[in-house]
């Protein structure tokens, strides 16, 4: 690892849109200071364009992804291969936390999948208990469990107060997709 001294937990939660966003912003802002980011996705197998972004930063910051969220669409409870592909991207991110190649790393979606019954909160905590001390961790997603939200040094709770999806706009390339 090249460079944080000391790191902290970052918890991006809420109804609201922007918490892989901010995620994201900084693991561009920590490439741009020579700083490693390893990023593990769960639910999200969809060809999110900031994928592609992301494959000319690999240097700097790599990206795994685990799972789908066809399940939730299906209004169905999630099966032993959709618990099986969390928790394989749990271990992938503590993995990634403790190899020591990397200064950040961003568990994008986590909290869904607590949510989803994918992960228990203890699992996750005790992710959070084995963070070495120069490493920041980052969590998103919605439906953020208090016991994380009190163990976190920096929660932002993006709340939507309107939104242009109301008005029956879709998702736009490069802006949503």
């Amino acid at each position: 690892m090249r460079g944080l001294k000391r790191g902290y937990v970052q918890i991006y939660t809420g109804n609201g849109k922007g918490k892989t966003t901010a995620a994201l912003g900084q693991a561009l802002r920590a490439a741009g200071s020579g700083l490693k980011t390893f990023i593990v996705q769960f639910m999200k197998d969809f060809q999110y364009v900031e994928v592609k972004s992301l494959q000319q930063l690999n240097d700097c910051i790599e990206l795994e992804r685990y799972g789908n969220d066809a399940f939730v669409f299906c209004k169905q409870p999630p099966d032993e291969k959709d618990i099986a592909a969390a928790k394989q991207a749990l271990n992938r991110a503590r993995e990634a936390m403790l190899s020591g190649k990397y200064d950040i790393v961003i568990v994008d979606e986590v909290c869904v999948a607590i949510y989803f019954t994918l992960l228990k909160t203890k699992e996750v905590l005790m992710l959070l208990e084995e963070r070495p001390e120069a490493v920041e961790l980052i969590l998103t997603g919605r439906y953020c469990p208090s016991e994380l939200i009190e163990r976190a040094d920096l929660v932002t709770e993006m709340i939507e107060i309107k939104h242009y999806y109301r008005k029956g706009i879709l998702a736009r390339k490069g802006i949503e997709s």
